[in-house]
């Protein structure tokens, strides 16, 4: 194992760049050290300043390339901005760890996509929830081939109630120019991305999203999503931020089980019987599978985005996997866009989706909205609920 200490450069110094910068400077990474920080707003360089004096602090991010000692980029910033700035860290020869959701066109990540693939670096997405031991033992069941043939995945996430306050908190928030969507590009990608790491990515997508059905927004804030796959089975991802209280339960089904994670615990139906094979070979019209119950609770600490970054530190160093690669992010991207693609058609959509069709679309929405400005909002100096998985 290498005691080389990997020097990161962060760009944006907003709510979780902060918090990342925190994090490294506490040493909760053990072999990262914080070397830079960059934010175009005079008045976040000024606070990173004073919190960390001894960091350099930069205005834009072609000045940090060119004159940081940095090994690594950590991606920060506005969702439109992720993709152009990865590109640019890896034509320097750095490593990429970017921020959720891995930019807001399809088109834009497989561009990034190619540019780390031809670079040979390292690039992680902060995909913090795949930390979780509840969706890691999903996973590990999934994968096992213990639910038998996959045949449903339903998502009910809405335990993210937000205020007009919130949304009116800055100028790119919620809007198409800023932000690329709403609940599905903000709140949601780390659900869906859970979904296609357990389930895979289904071939077609029917959506419905309500732009501004509970906010004064011009983007979604509430969303129904239906998908299929190639052996029949489905999903259902439905989400929003105008329910309170709300809800968050996720389903997995097979022909061989049952998983359904709810309020910190994971429930497990064994079957001891193939339903498939019940279903077709019982002479019973209504027969009483018999099958085993368990239940499991988090059983270790959720390392999160700590976690996330001391695997990317791995990888570097030490050639370990990624928990979360960055080339994963196009599959959350992918299934955003094709829900947005489906409810503006009005048609279902196959997956990968028309770029071109998606970007003259998404590009006529940015242009029909009007210019948005931050309000005076009271800022929350505790955020942290925002990132971790609420029951």
């Amino acid at each position: 194992m290498s005691e080389r200490k990997i020097r990161i450069g962060l760009v944006g110094y907003g709510n979780i760049g902060s918090m990342h910068a925190k994090n490294l400077c506490d040493h909760k990474i053990p072999r990262a050290n914080l070397a830079a920080i960059c934010d175009i707003d005079a008045s976040k360089r000024q606070k990173a300043g004073d919190c960390f004096p001894s960091i350099p602090l930069f205005s834009s991010l072609d000045d940090m390339l060119q004159h940081a000692d940095i090994d690594a980029l950590l991606i920060a910033t506005p969702h439109k901005l992720h993709c152009e700035m990865a590109i640019a860290a890896f034509e320097h020869g750095l490593h990429v760890l970017t921020e959720k959701p891995a930019g807001i066109r399809p088109s834009d990540v497989k561009a990034m996509n190619l540019a780390a693939e031809k670079s040979g670096k390292v690039f992680g997405i902060m995909f913090n929830q795949r930390t979780h031991s509840l969706f890691q033992k999903a996973k590990e069941l999934v994968d096992s081939g213990a639910l038998g043939e996959k045949k449903r995945l339903t998502w009910i996430v809405t335990n993210w109630y937000r205020t007009q306050s919130y949304y009116d908190s800055g100028a790119w928030r919620a809007t198409w120019q800023g932000e690329g969507g709403g609940v599905l590009t903000n709140q949601s990608p780390h659900n869906l991305d859970i979904a296609a790491w357990l389930f895979g990515m289904p071939k077609t997508v029917s959506a419905f999203c309500h732009e501004g059905r509970y906010h004064n927004i011009s983007v979604e804030d509430f969303a129904m999503i239906h998908g299929e796959y190639e052996n029949g089975a489905t999903m259902q991802f439905i989400t929003g931020t105008g329910e309170y209280p709300g809800t968050n339960r996720l389903e997995l089904v097979g022909d061989s089980g049952k998983i359904v994670i709810e309020e910190g615990k994971l429930k497990y139906h064994k079957l001891l019987q193939n339903e498939k094979t019940v279903r077709f070979s019982s002479s019973v019209s209504m027969p009483k599978i018999p099958y085993e119950y368990s239940e499991y609770t988090s059983d270790k600490p959720d390392t999160a985005h700590c976690g996330i970054l001391e695997n990317f530190v791995s990888s570097i160093l030490d050639g370990t996997s990624l928990l979360a690669p960055g080339k994963d992010g196009i599959r959350q991207v992918m299934l955003t866009s094709a829900a947005y693609l489906s409810a503006w058609t009005n048609t279902t959509v196959s997956l990968p989706i028309d770029d071109a069709l998606y970007n003259k679309l998404l590009q006529e929405k940015q242009e029909k909205e009007t210019e948005k400005h931050a309000l005076p909002s009271e800022n929350d100096s505790d955020h942290t609920a925002r990132w971790t998985v609420n029951w």
